[in-house]
Formats: structure tokens, C-alpha cells, sequence
């Protein structure tokens, strides 16, 4: 929905107040979190701004083919490697293959082409998307670590994350509103709940990642949330008729043996 929105940074807004709104039931039901895990709170509601910027610049740059799993796959190999030096998690070698395969098959789903001005050229490489997809995976990293560590002083997963979303959806409007003055929210049109149902559905997704980081060392965690990327290409195979080529074929096959191989190892 973000890649197909017109204004990027709009829909964006919409969805981290989408999210706060679905968030306020958990607020009011759930107990406060620990005093411990505030400090984490706050540091990834900023991390989680720092991604959603950095996620509209990677899509008005670049494909969503080549942006999406540059970000995702990049992703569970520097969550593996945070966990272990600031949490302490230790990983077996079984794990750590497992991770780098489902990292390095995300990523090879990606279709980095060479443009200039929009239009292939060849030995010129247009680094603006690759670079900005990489370093939204490198925010998508930090809050994960950020939510490990803070979900599991907080006392409940639930509050934790009710929380978090409803503290995210305050720096994007403030920025949206610095740059536009007013936001835009036209609740009869479709696009406005588009981006307000997807904010929605992410407090949902993103929900079940912190509830299961409370129990499982992240580094697994993170790269099996990321083999979203393998049902995305079969899903756009069988419903969006989109190619789902030899090389493609191969990457998620190296998706796959890398999930099963984290099962062994659990």
C-alpha cells in the first residue's frame, strides 16, 4: 500500500496513527510496563521513525522487487549478531547457517537493476535505493533488538507493544505537520482507510514478533518474520500473475532450507 501511495510520506503518517488508534485497547487493558523497559520504549519509537523515513525514501527510489527484500533480508544476520553481543544470546552454528541463508536468499530475491535518469544503462549502478533499502533493514534491526530487550524487562508483551505503537504514531505527524502544516485525513475515501487498515495490521504482525522475541532468541525470530518475502512471491505468482523465475525459484528454495534449519536447531 506504501509503494502504490502517491504521497509516500502520507500514507506512512496514516499507518503509525493507525496503528496508535488500534493500540489504545491494549493501553487500557494491559498493566503498565516495567519501569525498566521505558528507555527501550522511547528508543524504538525513534528507531521505528528512522524506518518508516528511510522505507518511503527506499520506495520512491527504487522497486518494491528491489527495495523489499534488500531491507528484510538484510535484516536477521545483524539481529543474530546485536542479540549476541547486547544481549548475550549465543548461537549455534546449525542457527547461524540457518540465518545467513534465509538472509542471503531474501536478499537475492532482490532485482537491483542499473538506471540513469530511469532508464537502464549499463555499468551505472543508481545506489540511492539499494543504499536506503539497506539502511531501513539496518533500522529494522535495531528496533528489534531494542524491543528483545525491552519487551522482556516490561513484564507483559502485550503492554509493551500497546505502548510502543501508541507513542509511534506521534514523530511522523509531527513531521508530516512541520513540512504541510495540516494532514490530509479524509475518512470517505478508500485511500485514507487503506493506510489506516494497514497500520492496523501491522500493530497485529509486529505484536506477535515481540510476543514471540519474550521467548526465543531474536536472531531465529527475525529471520523467520522475513520469510514473508518467500510467500510474497508466490502470493504475487498465483493471484498478481507476476514471473517467478529459475533464479527466483532458487532463492526461495534457499529461504526454505534455511527455516528448516532453524527448526533442527530449536
Amino acid at each position: 500500500m506504501l509503494k502504490s501511495s502517491g504521497d509516500r510520506l502520507w500514507a506512512i503518517t496514516l499507518m503509525t496513527i493507525g496503528s496508535a488508534v488500534a493500540a489504545l485497547p491494549i493501553v487500557l487493558w494491559a498493566p503498565l510496563p516495567a519501569a525498566a523497559s521505558w528507555p527501550y520504549i522511547l528508543m524504538s519509537v525513534a528507531l521505528h521513525a528512522g524506518y518508516n523515513l528511510f522505507l518511503v525514501r527506499a520506495y520512491r527510489a527504487g522497486d518494491f522487487g528491489q527495495s523489499y527484500p534488500i531491507a528484510r533480508g538484510s535484516s536477521p544476520l545483524l539481529v543474530s549478531l546485536g542479540a549476541a553481543f547486547f544481549a548475550g544470546e549465543q548461537l549455534g552454528t546449525l542457527t547461524l547457517i540457518g540465518v545467513a541463508l534465509i538472509s542471503a536468499g531474501i536478499v537475492s530475491l532482490a532485482q537491483i537493476k542499473f538506471k540513469r535518469n530511469g532508464n537502464p544503462v549499463g555499468g551505472y549502478r543508481q545506489w540511492d535505493a539499494p543504499l536506503s533499502a539497506f539502511t531501513t533493514g539496518v533500522f529494522i534491526a535495531g528496533y528489534t533488538i531494542v524491543d528483545g530487550l525491552g519487551s522482556r524487562l516490561a513484564g507483559s508483551a502485550a503492554s509493551y507493544a500497546g505502548w510502543m505503537f501508541l507513542l509511534d504514531g506521534l514523530p511522523l505527524l509531527v513531521i508530516y505537520l512541520s513540512l504541510h502544516g495540516r494532514l490530509p485525513l479524509a475518512l470517505n475515501t478508500r485511500a485514507s482507510w487503506n493506510a489506516l487498515g494497514g497500520g492496523m495490521m501491522s500493530l497485529l504482525a509486529y505484536g506477535i514478533v515481540i510476543w514471540a522475541i519474550t521467548l526465543a532468541p531474536m536472531g531465529p525470530v527475525s529471520a523467520l518474520r522475513e520469510t514473508s518475502v518467500l510467500f510474497a512471491a508466490l502470493i504475487a505468482r498465483m493471484f498478481l500473475g507476476e514471473a517467478l523465475t529459475p533464479r527466483r525459484l532458487l532463492s526461495c528454495a534457499v529461504i526454505a532450507v534455511g527455516a528448516v534449519m532453524l527448526g533442527w536447531a530449536a
